[in-house]
């Protein structure tokens, strides 16, 4: 059961990142800009990476974890991770703008107006607040409206599957997406998945019953045995059954026809095996689609074959395969 604890962490918890801070531009004509924008009430804080001059260019929105992550891929459980700081720099390099921001719960925009009531955070904040974030990069002179991409990782590709199938007259188009060791499915079916795989007769019985009960009433049992409850509680019960009802299948068939996707898996990722993300990639079959099938690469996108959540935070570069991947990718 410990390897459910990999699979869950950035859901369970709403909790404060630990973000780096602003790092500086190190390239020359590139300005990493702090900047705010609302959605529903909430000030979020990001870093918008853009040239200072120039004609307007391609621009991307990058969405980090879903949970407890910040703006650069910061976590209070595995530590300052900083792969989606990485992942700005690297589009620089390839002439590409950048916005990521600390989402709800986290780094600099905290829990705002969720501060007295947090069970209320849940799916559809995190991507409201992905909706506002395309917007205000959609708006940014530097921003050829053309040419915005959303790149996001784990359960973060989930709200950039809804940005590129929003159908809203006024909703900014998603010209292409990365998608990185994506959520290959409806949440409770990747935890029972695990379960089936790890446990035992009697807990797997115990945890089909109690995702009936979840799906079906709206509560949890008690107790759950093996640490289940960890997974699932009253506490966090509705946060759970909003990240259930999000099935990415039916948001990646609503993707536009023709559209350039970047989706990497991973052998060595528990969370996005690539055998379990084939419905996913099935669903994309409409879209111009580049799967590549990382080697020995962990979930925040580094050379691990172990994906062993204490080395997240060990400021690896990203993976040269992933490199490679954004070389052939970024310029569609």
């Amino acid at each position: 059961m410990k390897k459910l604890a990999v699979v869950v962490f950035s859901v369970l918890l709403l909790v404060v990142g630990c973000g780096r801070g602003e790092d500086s531009a190190e390239q020359s004509g590139w300005t990493d800009e702090e900047v705010t924008f609302e959605a529903d009430g909430l000030t979020l804080h990001g870093t918008y990476r853009h040239r200072a001059e120039g004609e307007p260019a391609p621009a991307a929105l990058l969405l980090s974890e879903s949970g407890g992550t910040d703006r650069n891929g910061d976590n209070v459980v595995a530590g300052p991770i900083g792969n989606m700081r990485q992942l700005a720099e690297l589009l620089s390099d390839r002439g590409v703008a950048s916005l990521r921001y600390d989402k709800v719960g986290t780094g600099r925009t905290g829990l705002g107006p969720f501060q007295d009531r947090p069970t209320e955070v849940v799916s559809a904040v995190y991507t409201s607040g992905a909706k506002a974030a395309v917007r205000f990069l959609a708006d940014r002179p530097a921003t050829d409206p053309e040419r915005i991409s959303v790149y996001a990782l784990g359960e973060g590709t989930v709200h950039a599957l809804a940005l590129a199938g929003d159908t809203l007259p006024d909703a900014p188009k998603v010209h292409s997406l990365g998608l990185f060791q994506p959520l290959p499915g409806r949440y409770l079916d990747i935890i029972t998945n695990r379960v089936t795989a790890d446990g035992t007769p009697e807990t797997i019985a115990t945890w089909r019953a109690a995702v009936e009960e979840i799906r079906t009433k709206g509560t949890v049992p008690d107790t759950l045995p093996d640490g289940l409850n960890s997974i699932v509680n009253p506490g966090n019960i509705a946060a759970v059954i909003a990240a259930d009802e999000v099935d990415p299948v039916a948001l990646a068939a609503a993707v536009p026809a023709g559209t350039p996707v970047l989706l990497t898996c991973s052998d060595s990722d528990s969370q996005a095996r690539c055998d379990a993300v084939k419905p996913l990639i099935d669903a994309l079959a409409h879209t111009d689609l580049t799967v590549v099938e990382l080697k020995g690469v962990n979930h925040v996108l580094r050379d691990d074959p172990t994906d062993n959540i204490a080395n997240y935070a060990k400021q690896d570069p990203l993976s040269e395969q992933l490199v490679t991947a954004l070389d052939d990718f970024a310029g569609k």
